[in-house]
């Protein structure tokens, strides 16, 4: 497999995205550094270029204040029956309606599942596609989150002005 690497400048920082050579996001993350963002992969691509990917349009609309912009854009992640559920779960998290880790668990079967459904966002790979950012603790706070909690933060504020 072959994928293309591509840096763009956020209001949260560099913002890196690896697309396979379907167009499909197969991790990203607010680094510039590509061994961070390939990190977070279980199988990495054979042959990687820096080149322009077509997913770089939805990250600068969100930006650009359309949050759903990231909506179409399509993924690929390897990983368990439960993690892929998860996922896509993940995404249909509306924007500005951040669940709660109690209520994710609870979308995936089991509401006391709580770390189960906290290892799913942990091991996403396609950050802000697949949009773990919007699961938070139940006393409000944020948890945690790969990329840190000031870009957790920021996106959730940017989703709930949107």
């Amino acid at each position: 497999m072959t994928a293309t690497l591509q840096t763009l400048d956020t209001p949260d920082g560099p913002f890196t995205l690896l697309v396979g050579e379907r167009g499909r996001v197969l991790a990203s993350g607010w680094t510039a550094d590509p061994d961070a963002v390939l990190a977070r992969l279980r199988i990495r691509p054979a042959m990687i270029s820096e080149g322009e990917t077509d997913a770089a349009a939805a990250v600068r609309a969100y930006y650009d204040g359309d949050v759903t912009a990231i909506d179409g854009v399509e993924v690929a992640q390897t990983g368990t029956v439960g993690q892929l559920a998860g996922w896509r779960a993940l995404r249909q998290i509306a924007p500005g309606r951040p669940l709660t880790y109690t209520e994710f668990a609870g979308r995936l079967g089991n509401p006391r599942a709580v770390r189960a459904a906290a290892s799913v966002c942990a091991r996403n790979a396609p950050a802000l596609f697949v949009p773990c950012h919007r699961v938070v603790r139940s006393d409000g706070s944020l948890g945690g989150f790969a990329w840190g909690l000031d870009v957790k933060r920021s996106l959730l504020a940017r989703e709930a002005a949107a």
